[in-house]
């Protein structure tokens, strides 16, 4: 297996479950349904991509909820978001379906939820949905120089190889910021290079007194990414729920960017 270059992010294996896979799925029914410009059956979709009819049918109703295909006499083809693409206000348009996810995302889980990104090096939260019921964490400190105590930061540093990890470390050393912080950086270089890439990151007072985090990857082309959630230390008992709904939740929003 070849390594890859420093500072590149681990790509997941082909056969990893979760919503790597339900990406791969997604993209193979719209390259079906590309190929029969007059409209596809379910049926033939099914038989063309080789998945189950429950899971065409469910990833097409959720396409054809985001723009992404149409149904007309039962024939299924390419909806009308495509012919946005492209455009000048792409940008725009993938933000605002971003937005709209996080907010369908914070009213279900009843937590702040965030979109981060690793890009040249740092860490940027992209997009935060918070509200008075859903408040998100004060950042007392930076978060750019704090991934090793964020449920954000280990998810985005655990998608990097060896190399991109000690590199960003050596650029940002790690400091005690609560009692639970990890303090120790071949510690925490450990725990990153054991973390199943399937599994949710967690931050239980790590960063933040009063606060536990859970973190997801998004990974959508060159982008390394993840989707959060943070909630008040007594809510802990429901962040293994939220976690799970997270992971649930990435592949759509992979999909939004991807496209």
């Amino acid at each position: 297996m070849s390594t890859p270059a420093p500072g590149r992010h681990a790509v997941p294996e082909q056969g990893a479950p979760g919503p790597f896979a339900s990406l791969r799925h997604a993209l193979r029914l719209l390259e079906a349904v590309d190929r029969h410009p007059g409209g596809a059956t379910l049926v033939t979709l099914a038989r063309e991509t080789s998945l189950g009819l429950p899971t065409v049918r469910r990833l097409a109703e959720i396409l054809e909820v985001e723009g992404y295909l149409d149904c007309q006499d039962g024939g299924w083809v390419l909806g009308g978001t495509f012919a946005l693409l492209g455009q000048y206000n792409r940008e725009q348009l993938v933000r605002a379906r971003m937005d709209r996810k996080l907010d369908e995302l914070r009213e279900e889980l009843g937590a702040a939820v965030y979109f981060s990104r690793y890009h040249d090096g740092e860490l940027s939260v992209v997009a935060v949905s918070a509200s008075d019921l859903a408040p998100a964490v004060q950042e007392w400190v930076d978060f750019r120089a704090t991934a090793h105590a964020s449920a954000i930061g280990k998810c985005l540093l655990g998608q990097l190889d060896h190399d991109g990890r000690r590199d960003h470390l050596s650029r940002h050393p790690v400091a005690r910021l609560t009692s639970r912080t990890v303090t120790d950086a071949d510690q925490l270089m450990h725990r990153l290079e054991r973390q199943p890439a399937t599994v949710p990151v967690l931050d239980i007072q790590e960063y933040a007194v009063g606060t536990v985090c859970a973190a997801v990857p998004v990974t959508a082309g060159s982008t390394v990414g993840c989707l959060a959630t943070s909630m008040p230390v007594g809510d802990a008992h429901r962040l293994k729920a939220a976690a799970e709904l997270l992971a649930a939740r990435a592949a759509p929003l992979m999909l939004a960017m991807a496209v």
